[in-house]
């Protein structure tokens, strides 16, 4: 019995000499090291504000529109021989080229006949004169001391000749005058909007042929408001002169992929304000949008509609800072002198796509964060970048 106690006894006591031996090797083993855990600051991009006198964009849109747009029409009647590859929807033409040729035969042989009555116009004023003439010597034998009276010299019959010469030439200018008009031009460069007609067709005076643009200039309406308008130093009524020309405009609009701008120029104002929008509207002008006004070879298109801004007369005091600086509309992080955040709520005067223009909550000099920041808190320290360079 004794035995079989010490063959039970023997396994446990192995086990709890070694269960303690691996408690004291353990409270002998030294405990680690506990790393404090370092606090990291955020690194922000900054950007000094300054303090300048600006002149503010004033921005506003429309729709590009010809400065002249005309329904061409014949001056005569006539069945159409020609029609130029020029007078097609979307062709451009020359000044006096020959978009339309009418059949002129007709008018050939009216010209014809009034170049003969000419000549015996001329005829009978020259047989009329010497008539006369001959009057006047017969009068003067028999009467030398005694003026004659015209009828007894023949001097109506001389004036009824010239004046049938006088209508005679009318005839014949007017002959010419509608030969001319049988080629349909116009005295301006242009675009045409659309072709009406085709050859063999017979037109009379007014039908309509097509309608068309001319390319010298096009002009946008410009709607202003009462600020705007003071603004840019415009009074109602405005035309601009030589002495004091309008304000320049940038016009901008997205073509294809590519933002492209043209530059325009204030001509006048309406003198009265619309009464549906109570605003008042300008009118500005770009010259040669097809040629030397294009952008980089796209021109002022009729119909494009487009932005506009133009650069006030007025001086303003203000705080100019980065465009990346303003977020949330008004709100910019301004880093303290302690390096600390603080977020501050701004008037914003104007914004463009480098900078924006604030009048209040920003003081000339303070740091104004321009990098991207996530969970931004007030008062929380951060660590300042190296200062942007001023644009």
């Amino acid at each position: 019995m004794k035995k079989k106690y010490l063959k039970v006894a023997a396994p446990v006591l192995v086990l709890a000499l070694g269960f303690g031996v691996v408690q004291l090797m353990s409270a002998a083993k030294p405990a680690p090291e506990k790393k404090e855990e370092e606090h990291r600051l955020v690194s922000l991009a900054y950007s000094e504000a300054r303090e300048e006198t600006v002149h503010l964009t004033v921005a506003t849109q429309g729709e590009v529109r010809a400065h002249t747009e005309i329904d061409l029409t014949p001056q005569v009647a006539g069945r159409i021989v020609a029609v130029s590859d020029s007078f097609a929807e979307g062709a451009g033409f020359e000044p006096g080229e020959t978009l339309v040729q009418l059949d002129d035969a007709d008018y050939k042989l009216a010209l014809a006949r009034a170049k003969a009555g000419v000549a015996e116009a001329e005829t009978l004023v020259l047989q009329a004169k010497a008539a006369a003439s001959i009057k006047r010597q017969q009068w003067l034998s028999v009467h030398p001391n005694k003026k004659p009276t015209p009828l007894q010299v023949n001097q109506p019959q001389v004036a009824e000749a010239e004046a049938r010469l006088r209508s005679a030439q009318a005839e014949l200018e007017e002959a010419e005058l509608k030969l001319a008009r049988t080629k349909i031009q116009l005295p301006f460069r242009g675009r045409v909007i659309r072709r009406d007609i085709g050859v063999g067709q017979y037109v009379t005076t007014n039908s309509p042929l097509g309608r068309v643009f001319a390319t010298d200039r096009v002009e946008v309406r410009l709607p202003l408001t009462d600020s705007q308008l003071m603004e840019l130093d415009l009074p109602m009524g405005f035309v601009a002169t030589e002495e004091k020309p309008g304000p320049q405009v940038t016009f901008t609009a997205q073509v294809g992929s590519q933002q492209h701008q043209w530059r325009g120029r204030i001509v006048r104002t309406q003198a009265a304000v619309d009464q549906q929008t109570r605003l008042i509207y300008a009118v500005a002008e770009v010259n040669d949008p097809y040629g030397t006004g294009a952008s980089n070879g796209v021109p002022l298109a009729v119909g494009m509609f487009v932005t506009a801004g133009a650069e006030g007369i007025q001086g303003h005091r203000a705080l100019v800072l980065p465009r990346e600086a303003l977020r949330n509309a008004d709100k910019v992080y301004v880093i303290d002198p302690d390096n600390h955040l603080s977020i501050r709520t701004v008037e914003v005067l104007s914004t463009s796509e480098d900078r924006v223009v604030v009048t209040s909550g920003v003081a000339d000099g303070e740091r104004v964060v321009t990098s991207t920041i996530a969970n931004a808190v007030d008062g929380m320290e951060v660590q300042p970048m190296t200062q942007l360079a001023k644009q």
